[in-house]
């Protein structure tokens, strides 16, 4: 199992910066995004690890190739490490969806374990995937420091997973919140171990 985990959160697209729910949509990063990539590519690259990995969401593919560069890393990409389905929410913004589906809206902000977007994938289901690629990771290595890639708000529910921390909101990203986090792996989570819903 790795010691460390480190959870690098992809620069955003032009949905994002707008208020749109991206999901599984595949789009560049922006301008703002390329920037936020170099930040988190100087934050890694202060103290490299061993293994860089990869969401297949094009905005990590981009943020993963540039702090690989900055590492001295290739990235690899990660199956199942894909982003939370948002099905047909996906290009809405935020208040279209408020507006139009106003009781759904607001059984999502109350409970998002309760009900999936329409077409879309329960949080629970994704949390079931994730923790299946975390336990290839954990066959995997032996020790030592493995980074992932991932976009909002993979990196929100990733970081819940292993260190139990707070999802936040997950349509609103959580700003505050460093691009870049390390958590001890071998401490803080099991495979066989299931989380209490928050």
């Amino acid at each position: 199992m790795p010691d460390h985990l480190i959870i690098v959160r992809a620069g955003a697209s032009d949905y994002e910066r707008h208020g749109r729910i991206r999901g599984t949509l595949r789009m560049p990063l922006s301008a703002d995004g390329l920037t936020d990539a170099r930040l988190a590519a100087d934050l890694v690259a202060s103290t490299p690890p061993d293994r860089l990995y990869t969401s297949g969401d094009a905005c990590a593919t981009e943020t993963a190739r540039i702090v690989g560069r900055a590492c001295g890393l290739r990235p690899q990409r990660l199956n199942d490490l894909e982003n939370l389905d948002q099905g047909l929410w996906q290009g809405m913004l935020v208040d279209e969806i408020r507006v139009k589906q106003p009781r759904l809206y607001r059984q999502w902000q109350d409970n998002p374990w309760a009900v999936a977007p329409p077409e879309g994938e329960l949080l629970e289901d994704a949390c079931m995937r994730i923790e299946g690629v975390l336990e290839t990771l954990v066959r995997r290595h032996r020790g030592g420091r493995v980074a992932v890639v991932v976009p909002p708000p993979l990196d929100q529910i990733l970081r819940w997973i292993v260190s139990g921390q707070s999802m936040g909101d997950l349509w609103g990203g959580e700003p505050e919140r460093p691009p870049v986090a390390e958590f001890p792996l071998a401490a803080q989570w099991h495979p066989v171990r299931r989380r209490a819903r928050v």
